[in-house]
């Protein structure tokens, strides 16, 4: 499983008099490229690649302008302030008349697996200091596939709620009625080029010689089934981990009740039998502190895992729908009606 090390501490810019709320995200292809080129640099297979996205907002649209990468540094470099590094670059940008203002970030993900605490986490700080923040999710294995995979997520009001309060028991999930498809929310992405640049990717792909290596009716299925069910077999094994330790919590708190229940039944029977000695009741105690509750098990991350088990549930059904439809057709190419 790839391990999500999302930043947790957003530069939060001058806000730009956000008033209305983003319904649609148009992106310049330029800073699609960038993502991409991101990750083949420095991603390496499960290895996640991070960056600022930079725009503004017009109405109800965000349009990401422009991006930077976050840069990779190892355990030796103690001294580097990723805080101080996305100021310096924010202040370049304007000086050369850039858009610079912060307007969310972005990550590539593995299989799908970006359903994390560590996101939700950096999505909320970001989200909290600029309302309209977004997070982009590239996906460089579908990509890979022929079907540029790009999506824009936001956290939902009522998590967002639910993150500011901090309460993860069941009872406050259960007040927010809060599931893990009210989680995330995503937002409409439209990609958005000049006339010259289309003008000039039309004249390359007419000159270009380049033999399409994309096989798009190959029937043999690729690794990509096999590990998406590995994945979600591992998701299944630690929700019913999660099951195990709500269904633990109960059986203490169960066990708890009952022996409150018959400290108190003596109690009663004791005072009973003194007063009919014409003796004193026993002095009154604190039961609740005698009897704490055991705390109850955070439900946040077994949400996260059934969002993220969902989530590999619908790249199985992506997937094995393309290939169904490859065997019909397939079939029909071979056998064809009289």
């Amino acid at each position: 499983m790839a391990t999500m090390a999302a930043r947790k501490e957003p530069v939060a810019p001058a806000p730009c008099s956000l008033d209305s709320q983003v319904k649609r995200i148009q992106i310049d292809g330029l800073v699609v490229l960038k993502i991409i080129k991101h990750y083949q640099e420095e991603g390496q297979g499960s290895e996640v690649v991070q960056g600022v996205l930079l725009g503004l907002v017009v109405d109800d649209r965000l349009e990401i302008t422009n991006c930077f990468p976050f840069p990779q540094h190892t355990e030796d470099d103690a001294d580097f302030d990723e805080v101080q590094y996305q100021m310096e670059m924010m202040r370049s940008l304007r000086h050369v008349n850039i858009d610079h203002l912060h307007v969310g970030w972005y990550q590539s993900t593995y299989y799908g697996s970006f359903v994390s605490r560590a996101l939700l986490d950096s999505q909320f700080s970001y989200q909290h200091a600029i309302e309209e923040s977004v997070v982009l999710i590239y996906d460089p294995l579908k990509t890979a596939q022929g079907s540029l995979c790009l999506k824009a997520y936001r956290l939902t009001p009522k998590l967002m709620e639910i993150c500011k309060e901090k309460d993860f028991s069941p009872e406050g999930l259960k007040k927010a009625n809060i599931g893990y498809e009210h989680m995330f929310e995503e937002v409409p992405i439209v990609i958005k080029n000049s006339h010259l640049m289309n003008v000039l990717m039309w004249e390359l792909e007419e000159k270009s010689t380049m033999a399409d290596k994309h096989e798009l009716l190959s029937l043999s299925s690729s690794n990509h089934l096999e590990k998406s069910l590995q994945l979600l077999m591992d998701r299944v094994d630690e929700m019913s981990q999660e099951i195990v330790k709500y269904n633990s919590y109960c059986r203490n708190l169960s066990k708890q009740q009952q022996q409150k229940h018959q400290y108190l039944q003596r109690r009663q029977q004791e005072n009973a039998q003194r007063q009919s000695r014409g003796e004193p009741p026993l002095p009154e105690e604190d039961i609740s502190k005698m009897f704490k509750p055991p705390p109850p098990p955070p439900r946040m991350d077994t949400l996260l895992i059934a969002g993220q088990i969902n989530n590999y549930c619908q790249n199985v059904k992506e997937f094995t729908s393309q290939n169904l439809g490859k065997l019909f057709m397939a079939q029909a190419l071979q056998h064809p009606s009289s």
